[in-house]
């Protein structure tokens, strides 16, 4: 009992290895873990207070139970078995073919890179970038929801920065979800997005069991209370018009909605830029028929540290205003009873028709849009055109345009639009010199003008599905 045993040297090495591992797994890990998880509730509670909306618990289970949630819905489970008929195979193998689609979708929501990271960077971006501009329709509407409503706000898909402006201007009323495509699933970017709440979607993917999964995880989300986002025309617009809404995530909200349930308030919301980075990729795509982006890392990279040199120099500035308009909310309820028979559809159709009615007006789409009406001109035509342009806009139109009034503030915007290539001059007069970019900026402003002004703006791409983000 009380004997000495002799030991290898290696051997009590790989005992201690052992004792250590399992004291650390047994004792200091959940010890850490605990520690990290009260920090982590202080800080919800605390960011709880300032957020018109607070975050939901649903937001903050471990990612391995609201995988677990997902894959043992009932309408999953039955999803499972005929996707196992139908393929030829055990429904085990099926199961897990659920759990992986399950793990690629559902998101890791962490407050701490939310709030500490997405906000800031999304905050310091946004400011940098670009001048920021804020409308409200019905800011009182808006601030009257009932705040265990779920809101889902409903965006035109101008560019992939649409992401940063909105989630930098929603950051005082909750933590937003976004459906995120296959652009973003590119390590350590995928890492960032995911804490960030967002879950992956494959916008192109249409097998039975996949949108059952899908839908599960959005409904339970619906359900409790997590604020999302949605862009209802699938990608990037081609051609700068608001395109037709694809019915896919709207319909799994309405779908997984009932009666007598949390509310879901719709929210539309409507961007433009005097400038969109990705302007001629998405022209030159139109053009092609091509779903994806042609350009390249290296090129991105490139026009990164460009940009980036031109502005530490102070050859150029910001790429001029990003105008942000939020519309009248929609709630679900009062629509479903209103148009009981297809209410996704027509769902679809009101929110898609207050998006393009409440675009904002900015400067880059306006000017073209005069030059496409007057071919051809000097600043003061154009500023007349624009008086014109503007006689023609509804009353509660957000307007952040350059005032025509001021015609050395004309002069200096048609001069911008000379050194991007968008417009020609001969010291004088102003024409279009790239008329597919250009019509993609007036485009954004289509539904705003009489119908003459409307038709001289020729169609920036030919017709098509949006390229996929």
């Amino acid at each position: 009992m009380l004997g000495t045993v002799e030991l290898p040297i290696w051997l009590l090495a790989l005992i201690l290895v052992f004792a250590t591992v399992t004291a650390t797994t047994h004792l200091l890990f959940p010890s850490v873990r605990w520690f990290f998880r009260r920090r982590a509730e202080r800080l919800v509670a605390e960011l709880n207070k300032r957020l018109d909306r607070p975050i939901q618990p649903f937001k903050l289970l471990r990612r391995q139970d609201m995988i677990q949630r997902v894959i043992y819905d009932p309408d999953v489970v039955r999803a499972v078995g005929s996707y196992a008929e139908h393929e030829g195979v055990r429904e085990d193998v099926a199961f897990e073919k659920a759990q992986d689609y399950a793990r690629e979708i559902v998101p890791s929501f962490s407050a701490t890179v939310y709030f500490g990271v997405a906000i800031r960077l999304a905050r310091w971006l946004a400011n940098k970038l670009f001048n920021v501009r804020l409308h409200y329709v019905d800011e009182q509407a808006i601030s009257d929801i009932n705040k265990d409503s779920t809101v889902v706000y409903v965006i035109n898909h101008r560019s992939n920065f649409d992401y940063v402006l909105v989630t930098y201007l929603s950051a005082r009323q909750s933590a937003i979800s976004y459906a995120a495509g296959e652009w973003a699933r590119v390590w350590p970017l995928s890492w960032l997005v995911r804490s960030a709440g967002a879950y992956f979607i494959r916008r192109r993917y249409r097998g039975a069991l996949y949108r059952k999964v899908l839908a599960s995880y959005v409904q339970k989300a619906t359900e409790a209370g997590v604020s999302q986002a949605v862009f209802p025309e699938g990608g990037l617009s081609r051609s700068g018009v608001v395109g037709e809404p694809k019915l896919g995530i709207l319909s799994y909200i309405v779908d997984g909605w009932r009666h007598g349930g949390r509310e879901v308030v719709f929210v539309p919301v409507s961007l433009n830029y005097d400038r969109v980075v990705e302007d001629r990729i998405l022209v030159s795509a139109g053009r092609s028929g091509q779903r994806r982006f042609r350009a390249t890392a290296p090129e991105a990279i490139g026009f990164t540290l460009r940009y980036i040199r031109r502005r530490i120099t102070g050859k150029v500035g910001r790429f001029g205003i990003a105008a942000v308009t939020f519309g009248k909310p929609r709630i679900l309820s009062e629509l479903a009873a209103e148009y009981p028979e297809k209410t996704v559809d027509k769902l679809a159709r009101i929110l898609r028709d207050d998006i393009r009615g409440s675009v904002p007006i900015v400067t880059t789409p306006l000017l073209l849009a005069a030059i496409f009406q007057i071919e051809n001109g000097t600043a003061q035509e154009v500023a007349d055109e624009l008086v014109k342009l503007r006689a023609d806009l509804p009353d509660d139109t957000a307007d952040f345009a350059v005032d025509e009034s001021q015609i050395e503030d004309v002069k200096q915007a048609l001069e911008i639009l000379v050194l991007r290539q968008l417009l020609k001059s001969d010291g004088q007069t102003y024409s279009i010199a790239e008329p597919d970019v250009a019509a993609y900026y007036a485009n954004s402003l289509r539904h705003h003008f009489a119908a003459d002004a409307a038709l001289s703006i020729p169609s920036a791409t030919p017709p098509g599905k949006p390229i996929k983000t």
